[in-house]
Order: C-alpha cells, then sequence, then structure tokens
C-alpha cells in the first residue's frame, strides 16, 4: 500500500522564516547569469515611454495577504513591468488584466496596479511567479525554472493557508505540479483545469498575455469564471 502524500506545509522548511526572509533571499539571488545579465540590460536600455523610471532590474517576489487561502501563481515577470516596477504584475497589460479580475471576484480593493506605492491591497490572495526574474522573450530555461523551484516551495510552506492555486498558463501549471512533487500521471492543462494535487485544488486559466487577450483566446468573462470559481473553493475551505 503506497503512503499518502502529506500537504507540502507539513514537511521540514528550508530556511525561510517568514515571508520578508524569503524576499529578501529572493531579491538577493544572482545564481542565473543570463537573467542576471537580460534584467540588467533591459534596466539600462529602457523602453522610450519610462525613459525616466528607475528600473527594479532584479529578482522579483511575490506579495499580498500573508493569510491568503488563493495563490495565483504566473511565469516570470514582464521585461517593462515587474523588471520595471519591482512587483509581480504590475505595470504591464498582463496585470491590467489580473487585478480587473481580482478585483471583480473580491480579492483586490482596486482594479489597476502600476507602481509598488500605488494603494492596491489583496485580500484573501497571494500573487507570484515560478521564475524570479524576466527572461528573454518570455521563455526561462528548463535549468532556470528548476533553480527558482525552491523559492516557490519555500513560499508555499509560509503560506500556511492557502489552499487554492490559480496557474496562468501551462508553464505555471507545469511550475507549481513540479513544486507540490506531483505523481505520474499529472494532470493536463487547459483553461478552466481543476485538479486536487497533495492537499491543493489547482485551477488552469490562460495566462493574461497580449497573445492571448489581443487574438480572443482570453476574454476577461473567461477569466472572471475562473476566479468566481477560485472564490467558490476558498468560501469552502
Amino acid at each position: 500500500m503506497s503512503r499518502p502524500r502529506r500537504h507540502i506545509n507539513d514537511r521540514a522548511p528550508t530556511g525561510a522564516a517568514s515571508l520578508p526572509a524569503l524576499s529578501r533571499r529572493i531579491t538577493a539571488c544572482r545564481r542565473c547569469d543570463r537573467l542576471v545579465t537580460w534584467c540588467a540590460s533591459i534596466g539600462r536600455d529602457k523602453r522610450a515611454a519610462y525613459a525616466d523610471d528607475d528600473y527594479w532590474a532584479r529578482p522579483v517576489s511575490g506579495f499580498g495577504d500573508a493569510g491568503a487561502r488563493l495563490l495565483v501563481v504566473g511565469l516570470a515577470p514582464g521585461a517593462h513591468g515587474a523588471n520595471r516596477t519591482g512587483r509581480v504584475f504590475t505595470g504591464d497589460r498582463s496585470g491590467e488584466w489580473l487585478y480587473r479580475a481580482l478585483h471583480r471576484a473580491g480579492f483586490a480593493n482596486q482594479p489597476t496596479s502600476v507602481a509598488r506605492d500605488d494603494g492596491l491591497v489583496l485580500h484573501d490572495c497571494w500573487v507570484t511567479v515560478c521564475v524570479r526574474c524576466a527572461p528573454p522573450d518570455n521563455k526561462p530555461t528548463p535549468a532556470e525554472r528548476d533553480t527558482c523551484i525552491p523559492f516557490f516551495v519555500d513560499e508555499l510552506r509560509l503560506l500556511r493557508r492557502a489552499r487554492v492555486l490559480v496557474c496562468l498558463g501551462a508553464f505555471a501549471w507545469d511550475g507549481v505540479l513540479r513544486a507540490l512533487d506531483a505523481p505520474s500521471p499529472r494532470p493536463k492543462f487547459a483553461h478552466a483545469a481543476e485538479a486536487s494535487v497533495a492537499g491543493y485544488t489547482l485551477l488552469g486559466s490562460y495566462h493574461p498575455s497580449q497573445q492571448n487577450t489581443f487574438t480572443g483566446k482570453l476574454t476577461e468573462p473567461m477569466l472572471d469564471a475562473v476566479f468566481a470559481r477560485a472564490r467558490a473553493l476558498v468560501g469552502a475551505a
């Protein structure tokens, strides 16, 4: 008989004593030379619209309600979004879609996110990414993904009330399954997919990237339906 799989919060911690301590470890990380170089170059060669901005240009940690039951997971910081502002899904089109949806679902106090000090507050929700540095062409390598996964594992251990994980895109879905050490066969990603893994409920959504939103592959009603389901699940937790 196989042994029951333990919830990730039952496992021994790996050194992150608190979320602020984990954030400091993340922002200090310089393990992936390609990503460090790329983030710094974006910070130097700024987009014309942000020529006067002081780019963050280093790894980005998650943020939100430390007692959150909902965890939203994306791929990586945007080159001129979070890599510029220093807060995940802040300052780009993907963030515009995400925070409008979170506001409509009652997880955010406002529908906009333009800077770290813009007054945005998340309720019962934490937003994070699998890879902490902006990658070229939004495509981290497998080695870069695997280097970052321990940060996400520590984040889950510290977010002890989290039970519902909304995965924005197939990369985030796969990253979450890897972090949870999900057994084979692993559940397949799809928009509105739902799976129970290691004590969590995973919900899939297409990523709110311009590639998906401009083409109509993802619509606001589709995204709202995922967060309505998340709201129902956390209410039942």
